[in-house]
């Protein structure tokens, strides 16, 4: 377990924290705390995407599974649901 830095964002960019955590964290742990923090609505699931490479972190991976690395941005976003 290391600890690592990393900015988390929501995907409209008006929230904003730089975050110390343990890469053993879990992508929904992150996504969790967000919600929480920033009352964001809790009827709407999210995902977590790397924006350093574009990639979309699984709930359940933690973040040194997903290769995270510190001053990565993490962005929450909202997943659209069509139908």
């Amino acid at each position: 377990m290391a600890e690592i830095s990393v900015i988390i964002r929501t995907a409209d960019q008006t929230r904003k924290a730089e975050v110390a955590m343990e890469d053993s964290s879990a992508a929904k742990d992150v996504i969790d705390g967000a919600v929480s923090n920033w009352t964001l609505p809790t009827d709407t699931d999210y995902s977590l995407v790397n924006t350093s490479n574009g990639k979309t972190i699984t709930p359940s991976m933690t973040l040194a599974d997903a290769g995270v690395k510190s001053g990565e941005v993490l962005e929450i976003q909202p997943v659209l649901v069509a139908g």
